[in-house]
């Protein structure tokens, strides 16, 4: 025979529904935004916010990286005078003692010692 286990688990399950009154979905659905809309509101407008602010500081953030690599940039331009001062007092002292030789050497010519 037919049991229990042989009906369909949807049978009857549209009847047994009430009839649903369209206004109060319509006040439950109005109620339910009211109550959760302003909390929503205020989170956007602080979430725009946060948002803004961190545009600020990721440019204020960039404008400092960019003053610390100008800083880096001069401090080689430094370093690149200080080298330059150096070699340049190494030709200076080279150039000095080719001089020194050679008036020796134009002195030993006059004596007549030849080299």
């Amino acid at each position: 025979g037919v049991g229990p286990s042989d009906a369909s688990p949807d049978e009857g399950v549209v009847e047994d529904l009430p009839l649903i009154d369209e206004r109060a979905v319509e006040q439950l659905t109005e109620g339910l935004i009211s109550h959760y809309l302003p909390d929503l509101q205020r989170s956007k407008s602080a979430l725009q916010e946060l948002t803004q602010n961190q545009v600020v500081l990721l440019e204020t953030l960039e404008q400092e990286i960019s003053k610390f690599k100008e800083c880096n940039s001069i401090l080689d331009i430094n370093a690149l005078f200080s080298e330059a001062k150096h070699y340049h007092n190494k030709l200076v002292n080279i150039r000095n003692e080719m001089m020194m030789l050679h008036e020796k050497t134009s002195k030993l010519k006059v004596s007549g010692i030849n080299i």
